[in-house]
């Protein structure tokens, strides 16, 4: 049984076009579904490789570390297909993982579009490693997937359960996703 107000950093990208050569990401530090209580910020390479690397340097530092619970994250890429590799975040980091998607994620058309990258293989081989997609049942029939390390099953979705206070998806990733979006101009969209 996780407390209800179990410290979660979730993170999301910003918008950015295909001209940025970097997109800003977004931590959010939160206790539970309800309670904002800092913000963190890096910078990855649009379709870089440097995400792990400087998403386990950013939590690795923050002041909030032996605070905190759970890592999130809304989907295995940022900026493009900067793959985060969750295995290596947990394992650098010593904290559990938790990605979320509101779709359950087209693999077949990721590999094909990983395909144009001289590194494909290993591209691939970051998302093979981020696990077996699942699902979680949701209040008024709605469902999440997600994939993790570090948790059972059963805590994975007692958490994610626990933090979707106001939409299908965490509030760390809504409010993560809503600050990301912002930095460019207006939030807009699905949070």
């Amino acid at each position: 049984m996780f407390k209800p107000e179990i410290r979660i950093l979730g993170f999301d990208d910003s918008s950015f076009s295909r001209s940025d050569k970097t997109v800003p990401v977004i931590g959010v530090i939160y206790r539970g579904g309800n309670f904002l209580d800092g913000i963190v910020r890096t910078d990855v390479r649009v379709d870089g490789m440097d995400a792990t690397d400087k998403l386990v340097g950013l939590i690795n530092s923050t002041r909030h570390k032996q605070q905190l619970r759970v890592l999130m994250f809304d989907g295995i890429t940022l900026g493009g297909f900067n793959l985060i590799d969750i295995k290596d975040v947990n394992k650098k980091t010593h904290l559990p993982v938790i990605v979320i998607n509101r779709k359950h994620p087209r693999l077949k058309e990721v590999k094909k579009a990983l395909r144009h990258f001289k590194d494909y293989k290993k591209r691939w081989n970051t998302v093979v490693r981020a696990g077996k997609i699942r699902n979680c049942d949701l209040k008024d029939n709605k469902k999440v997937y997600y994939q993790a390390v570090g948790l059972s099953n059963q805590d994975v979705e007692q958490i994610i359960r626990l933090t979707c206070t106001h939409s299908q998806i965490p509030e760390v990733l809504r409010v993560a996703h809503l600050i990301a979006s912002g930095i460019r101009g207006e939030s807009r969209g699905r949070a």
